[in-house]
């Protein structure tokens, strides 16, 4: 892979890569260092890859392969010093175009609700969901990235929907 075929990649799905590491680590700083160090291991790896079937897909599965593997370093460093360190909130934004003020309200509020529930969820849930309702991957290709077979992405699915239903009705949300 030249120079100039990494730009072609960034210019291509710079947008949506980085909108997918936002949600999936919650953080604006993090998610930078994910998308910068994706493509740098796009670069580094250049020679192996074959990115021609689905190039989005492929980078997302980069992007998660770093992720978890950053998660495991961090768990095993906390568990060596027993500290945490506070994460930022990503920041959002949202289309509230053709809406009135309380409409716009209503609707940010909802969202923040959503989101912020779904931040909530377990990585194995939250990264699916992410895949499959904010990417609109389909189950064929969250299941490459993932490694998982369609039937678990499946089930992960499900049951994410069914744990974010049960919270909705625990906080009182009514539609």
């Amino acid at each position: 892979m030249s120079r100039e075929e990494l730009e072609k990649y960034i210019y291509a799905y710079g947008k949506d890569l980085f909108s997918f590491c936002c949600l999936v680590t919650g953080s604006r700083q993090e998610a930078e260092d994910l998308y910068q160090d994706t493509f740098l291991k796009m670069y580094e790896v250049r020679e192996a890859l074959s990115v021609e079937k689905n190039p989005k897909s492929f980078l997302m599965g980069v992007s998660v392969n770093l992720y978890r593997n950053r998660r495991r370093k961090y768990a095993i460093r906390r568990r060596i010093l027993g500290t945490e360190t506070a994460m930022e909130d990503a920041e959002t934004q949202l289309s509230c175009q053709g809406r009135g003020t309380e409409e716009q309200i209503l609707y940010k509020e909802e969202c923040e609700l959503i989101r912020g529930m779904v931040k909530e969820l377990p990585d194995k849930y939250r990264i699916p969901v992410v895949l499959f309702y904010m990417e609109e991957l389909s189950l064929e290709e969250i299941g490459g990235i993932l490694h998982a077979p369609q039937g678990t992405v499946k089930s992960r699915l499900h049951r994410a929907k069914k744990i974010l239903r049960q919270r909705l009705e625990e906080s009182h949300y009514e539609k």
